[in-house]
């Protein structure tokens, strides 16, 4: 016989509202309400169960509370209602309570076709009284409550709390505003970046278009490879590393992309006198006149350019006619000027003429200030004549007015590492700090004479940017694929931090200057995954003097957390240690994928990240098991335990734990050949090795 719709609604009623307020909502459960299963919602579901779902009527349709803590107390036996004992005896009887947290609306609707169907929405207008009544959700319900939002466009997984409900999100919210996917080591942090990768992709191909995406992942450790490998189409992966295999390409990232800030982290240029020269130096070997043929004529006017450069800095400071030391430092860099002013049988007539009067002008600055006891201060004038003098013979050898405008020492225009060298060491001659830079000097040429960085920062054939930003962002429809894999396994440890932030700050530039070409500042949609983001987004003191690679990749990424959004650029972390990264970044995701977390300080960061309503969700956070997460924030629109898509073992980064057994009982064969490994780490490659290394190593 079937239940009349007010009898099946009263078998749905478990509990009265005992306790209300804007954070808790405290719930006493009848002696009829289930205790393990309820069978009487459409399937058996267990309950009661913590962080499930339960209904609470109100004006705008029901509540949704989510069960954060169950709890047996001793209370007077209730009477059933209807019924009267007088001769019952009032004895302690245990009562279940429960209390909720109230996370939204669920309103209720009627179509055209008088179906009723359900919308939740976040957020609670109308709280319970006391006394209200508790109700389970139907099928219907639960499932209206997991599958709410709109543009659900990718499926991620299932809800285990809500009878395998499909949990789906919106990419524009998932990406746009940042992604945080963090949990302990082995805990399926890796699937999920690959999966959400690849789901995404894949829904997008349901269209019977190519997807126009750009998924750019930094990977430290070499795992993602494997994940996207032959799958073809969009899936199929352009991989950039330092030993290509086949099918991969070379990692370049040539030292012209470097910007003056990582130029001087990595040489550990001191502020006071490296720091100037290095900047001085970049913005010579940038000024655009590299191709141009060398001569005498010419290689004067760049020294005559960086003199009246010099000359323009001094006059705006004031320097010259300051306290001292200051003008005598500036006495002595116009005696090693004069130096350079001899003849020289290529110049004209009028070249030369003019040197003369350069050399004059400065021999009787030095004349005036030859005497015993004399004073090194200029006046106003001296340098007024000095810059006239400078300019005169500069314009005399080809030189514009167009050059002395101050050159951009970050404009990512190509250079050589041994025509930088070149430069810095002019500019050091000329500035009179040549012996304060030779320590920044043996740095940069150690790296330059790397040979496990040389193909990186100098590659053999020449790049160009507009080919580079084709290769590593995506080319125009992302016709060569969605997914660009940086490989930073092999990267040196001196250097790995500079690699990473040199290739977000370009794809963060690349992009701010998309939207700047384009009249309705449209943007490129474009996603950058960081893998083992705690090693590259460490937090730091503010007060740090000392501005390390590592300070300044965590620079660029704070950046890119607070402004990527407007151009485009959204960004996926994935860290096993939440609690060393920057404040900054985290500050700024908007959606969190959070996997099993065990330890205290990662927890009670996490805490702080989250509304206090959803504390009591974040308490299952150590005993989630493998595969399951709680997605919770601007993606989705209520906190929902989740258990991610199966990923083929084909199609899982290389993560997986070692097999230490089946290697110690020989059921996993693993042969090793040392000499081979220190061949190819020492940089030796004979042209044979033998087969058998012990052999070898008896005849050794």
């Amino acid at each position: 016989m079937t239940p009349s719709p007010l009898e099946y609604a009263e078998s749905l009623h478990i509990g009265t509202v005992e306790f209300v307020s804007p954070s808790e909502i405290k719930v006493s459960l009848d002696i009829e309400a289930p205790e393990s299963v309820a069978l009487n919602t459409g399937t058996p579901r267990p309950f009661p169960r913590v962080n499930s779902y339960v209904l609470i009527a109100s004006d705008e349709g029901y509540l949704v509370g989510q069960v954060e803590w169950l709890t047996v107390e001793r209370s007077a036996y209730p009477k059933r209602r209807g019924m009267q004992d007088f001769g019952l005896v009032d004895l302690p009887y245990p009562l279940r309570k429960m209390s909720l947290n109230p996370l939204g609306t669920l309103h209720t609707m009627i179509d055209l076709d008088l179906k009723q169907r359900y919308r939740f929405r976040r957020g609670a207008h109308v709280f319970p009284s006391v006394g209200d009544s508790v109700l389970l959700p139907t099928q219907q319900q639960l499932r209206s409550i997991v599958e709410s939002g709109d543009n659900r466009r990718v499926k991620i997984g299932t809800s285990p709390l809500a009878g395998n409900a499909d949990v789906c999100i919106d990419p524009d919210r998932m990406f746009g505003r940042h992604l945080a996917v963090l949990g302990n080591t082995g805990s399926g942090k890796s699937c999920s970046v690959a999966g959400l990768i690849r789901w995404s992709l894949q829904a997008a191909q349901q269209h019977g278009v190519a997807p126009n995406a750009r998924f750019i992942l930094l990977d430290p450790n070499g795992e993602y490879g494997r994940a996207f490998r032959g799958d073809g189409g969009a899936l199929s992966p352009r991989i950039f590393k330092i030993d290509p295999s086949v099918g991969d390409a070379a990692l370049e990232v040539p030292i012209w992309f470097w910007n003056s800030a990582e130029w001087a982290t990595f040489a550990q240029a001191s502020g006071k006198t490296q720091r100037p020269t290095l900047a001085y130096a970049l913005r010579a070997v940038r000024d655009g006149q590299a191709d141009a043929p060398a001569s005498p004529s010419h290689d004067m006017r760049r020294f005559l350019r960086t003199i009246v450069s010099i000359i323009q800095a001094e006059r705006n400071a004031g320097t010259p006619w300051g306290t001292f030391p200051k003008p005598k430092s500036f006495l002595e860099k116009l005696t090693k000027w004069k130096t350079a002013f001899g003849p020289n049988m290529s110049f004209t007539e009028a070249e030369q003429a003019a040197l003369e009067k350069m050399s004059n002008t400065i021999s009787a600055l030095e004349k005036a200030r030859s005497a015993p006891y004399s004073h090194a201060d200029f006046t106003l004038q001296e340098i007024e004549t000095l810059y006239e003098s400078a300019s005169a013979a500069h314009t005399v050898f080809g030189g514009n007015v167009g050059e002395l405008l101050p050159i951009d020492a970050d404009v990512p225009r190509p250079f050589t590492g041994d025509s930088f060298l070149r430069c810095l060491e002019a500019c050091a001659e000329m500035l009179g700090v040549a012996e304060y830079v030779e320590t920044m000097l043996i740095r940069i040429r150690a790296m330059l004479g790397d040979a496990r960085m040389v193909s990186v920062i100098e590659p053999p054939e020449e790049v160009t940017l507009d080919i580079w930003l084709s290769n590593y962002i995506g080319a125009d429809s992302a016709d060569n694929g969605c997914v660009t894999i940086i490989d930073l396994s092999l990267v040196p440890s001196e250097v790995i931090h500079i690699i990473a932030a040199v290739v977000a700050r370009m794809v963060f530039e690349a992009l701010q200057r998309y939207r700047k070409h384009h009249t309705q500042h449209e943007v490129l949609p474009t996603v950058l995954v960081m893998e083992e983001a705690h090693t590259f987004i460490k937090r730091y003191r503010d007060d740090a003097e000392n501005q390390d690679a590592a300070l300044v990749c965590c620079q660029v990424f704070e950046r890119i957390a607070r402004e990527g959004r407007k151009y485009g650029l959204g960004l996926l972390l994935s860290s096993q240690r939440p609690s060393e990264l920057s404040p900054t970044v985290l500050s700024q995701c908007n959606t969190f994928l959070l996997h099993r977390m065990s330890n205290d300080r990662d927890q009670d960061l996490v805490n702080r990240l989250v509304p206090d309503t959803l504390k009591g969700m974040l308490r299952e956070l150590p005993s989630l098991p493998s595969q399951n997460a709680i997605l919770l924030g601007w993606a989705t629109e209520l906190p929902v335990l989740v258990r991610m898509n199966d990923l083929p073992e084909e199609q899982q980064p290389q993560s997986s734990d070692p097999d230490f057994w089946n290697v110690w009982t020989r059921k996993e064969e693993r042969g090793v050949d040392w000499r081979q490994i220190a061949h190819d780490w020492q940089g030796r490659y004979p042209v044979a090795l033998p087969q058998d290394p012990q052999e070898d190593n008896k005849k050794t």
